[in-house]
């Protein structure tokens, strides 16, 4: 089953998550710019081997995301809760990602970094522009 229609829209217009992870009975979050890679239904971002986030996240790959509008507009709220499993990318992937990121965050063609796949399974998106409160889901088939 695939995501419905304004969940895929509002990642595509999207470009900022927050990512929390947690290690230890200690929760981390942090801000990554992503792209959405809609055949993989998985978000693309980079980052250093080296950050908490990473590194927890390679110990407990189940890893839980946010991305929201900003507004001060009660009925303008949207946010996206996800659940998903960080993985590295294999060398196909990782080819498909290096472009889609590159065409969407041009100053990445100069860096020399670190691609991670976000494999979505499961998002609720609050849109209080189709009533207030109003929830959509989607679970990936198992």
């Amino acid at each position: 089953m695939e995501p419905d229609k304004k969940i895929t829209t509002f990642l595509r217009r999207h470009h900022v998550m927050t990512l929390a992870t947690s290690c230890n009975n200690r929760p981390w979050c942090c801000q990554c710019f992503y792209v959405y890679l809609e055949d993989l239904q998985s978000l693309a971002f980079t980052s250093a081997c080296s950050t908490r986030h990473i590194i927890e996240a390679l110990q407990q790959p189940f890893v839980a995301a946010s991305i929201v509008l900003e507004t001060s507009i009660l009925g303008k709220i949207q946010g996206l809760q996800i659940e998903g499993e960080l993985l590295t990318p294999d060398a196909s992937q990782a080819e498909v990602i290096k472009t889609a990121y590159a065409k969407r965050f041009p100053v990445t063609i100069l860096m020399d970094t670190k691609f991670w796949l976000l494999k979505l399974t499961t998002m609720k998106m609050t849109d209080n522009r189709l009533g207030f409160g109003k929830k959509l889901y989607w679970n990936k088939a198992i």
